[in-house]
């Protein structure tokens, strides 16, 4: 009778924890990957997906960038209907693609568009990594190709958000000439006055990194954000020798005069809005000049 006892004990016991999980919703609570600090999502929704604990930045989706971003009713999408083909057969690629597009809602990893921000016009590419790791394929260069060409001609500034693992293999040589694209039609933009504003986010790596990410008037980073060409393990053992432990981070891209500023998310909005004014003639809306931002190229 005692065995008995402790048996039905340990049965009670262990019911109602695997009840009580069965009752936690998915998607209810995330826990930071920095701190491990566990947040309700509503919560972390409110403050632009950012930690409060330790002010690690989450990875955006593009629409949500874009939500946050524009005054509301204000984006227009372009190309929604791009998409990207095979051109060499590359095994299972079409499959990948699709349940991409089901994952994030997006034709390809990028969105470009034009709306205000706080009233300033702008066209904009948003990148996302939730498609593809944000790899740069043949649509992908042509969209933000078409965005740059676009504001050309109606007279507006561009800002592109780059979020990249690099070139897309599955497209091979294709994929690598958008580098090239993209970099034309940025040089093409800026000689006849246009303003580009980059903002690196996490990551901006690759063909990305050594491309339109960094040809901006003015480059912004996110707080953290993973920004460089080659990986840490590959640079460390071509020049043999061990890299500081905040290599290729915004920070020390930042003290080494790579970046004009790195800027919190919640303070993103302001500083655009304040750039655009500022380059279209508008009040500065109380710039701070200590910001010490440097405007570069500007014809």
């Amino acid at each position: 009778m005692i065995k008995d006892f402790f048996v039905k004990k340990k049965k009670y016991a262990t019911v109602p924890s695997a009840r009580a999980k069965q009752e936690v919703p998915e998607g209810i609570v995330m826990k930071c990957p920095k701190c491990k600090k566990i947040m309700y999502v509503k919560e972390l929704k409110k403050h632009l997906y950012v930690c409060q604990s330790c002010g690690y930045h989450y990875p955006l989706s593009a629409y949500d960038r874009a939500d946050m971003l524009f005054d509301e009713g204000t984006f227009t999408e372009f190309d929604r209907d791009m998409i990207s083909e095979n051109p060499l057969h590359f095994p299972n690629y079409m499959d990948k693609l699709e349940k991409d597009k089901q994952k994030t809602n997006l034709s390809e990893a990028v969105l470009t568009g034009k709306g205000k921000i706080d009233g300033c016009d702008a066209a904009a590419a948003i990148m996302d990594k939730g498609f593809r790791m944000g790899s740069m394929g043949s649509v992908v260069g042509e969209k933000i190709t078409r965005m740059i060409e676009f504001a050309g001609k109606a007279g507006l500034p561009v800002i592109i958000f780059s979020a990249s693992g690099g070139a897309r293999m599955q497209e091979g040589v294709l994929s690598l000439m958008q580098m090239a694209k993209t970099s034309a039609a940025l040089k093409a933009f800026s000689d006849n006055g246009g303003l580009y504003i980059s903002v690196m986010t996490h990551p901006t790596t690759g063909g990305v990194s050594a491309s339109f990410a960094s040809l901006g008037d003015y480059n912004f980073a996110e707080p953290g954000a993973l920004i460089g060409f080659a990986g840490r393990r590959i640079i460390e053992q071509t020049i043999g020798e061990e890299l500081p432990d905040d290599f290729q981070t915004a920070e020390f891209l930042l003290k080494h005069g790579q970046l004009d500023q790195v800027v919190e998310r919640s303070e993103l909005k302001n500083v655009l809005q304040k750039v655009l004014s500022i380059h279209a003639g508008g009040s500065d809306g109380g710039w701070d000049p200590d910001l010490s931002l440097k405007s570069r190229s500007m014809n």
